[in-house]
C-alpha cells in the first residue's frame, strides 16, 4: 500500500498575504506550485504606476514566494501569464526575460478580460525543489 506525500503549504510575509482561501504556494514531493501573483506589495498595497511597475513587483512576490520554498527563477519550469492587454505583451516579455536571464522554462500567455483588483498583470510558476 503506498501512502500520499503531504502536501506542505508555503507562506512567507516578504509577498502579500492570499487574499482569499488559498495559499502562497504549495510544494508536493520535488514541486512547488505557486498561487497567482499579482502586483501588491507585501503589506498587501497595490503598486503605483503601470504594466512595468506591475510586472516587476509580481516578480518580486514570486522570487519572495519560491525563497520561502528553497527555490529561484532557475528552478521555475513552467511559467503562466494572464494579461489584460495582449498588446503590453512586450514589454511584459522583456521584463520576464530579465528575471530568468538564459534560464527558459515552459510558458503560457492569455489575455484575459478582467484580473483581481483591476490589476494589468498575474503570474503563476512550478518549480523544481529537488536538490541534487
Amino acid at each position: 500500500m503506498t501512502t500520499k506525500q503531504p502536501l506542505q503549504v508555503i507562506s512567507t510575509d516578504k509577498a502579500p498575504a492570499a487574499i482569499g482561501p488559498y495559499s502562497q504556494a504549495i510544494k508536493l514531493g520535488g514541486l512547488l506550485f505557486t498561487s497567482g501573483q499579482i502586483p501588491l506589495d507585501a503589506s498587501g498595497e497595490l503598486v503605483e504606476g503601470g504594466i512595468e511597475e506591475q510586472t516587476h513587483q509580481v516578480f518580486r512576490n514570486l522570487e519572495s514566494v519560491l525563497a520561502a520554498a528553497g527555490a529561484s527563477f532557475q528552478d521555475v519550469v513552467k511559467a503562466t501569464v494572464f494579461m489584460k492587454d495582449m498588446n503590453q505583451f512586450a514589454t511584459v516579455n522583456s521584463i520576464y526575460g530579465s528575471y530568468f536571464g538564459e534560464h527558459k522554462p515552459a510558458r503560457s500567455t492569455v489575455e484575459v478580460a478582467r484580473l483581481p483588483k483591476d490589476v494589468f498583470v498575474e503570474i503563476e510558476v512550478i518549480a523544481s525543489t529537488i536538490v541534487e
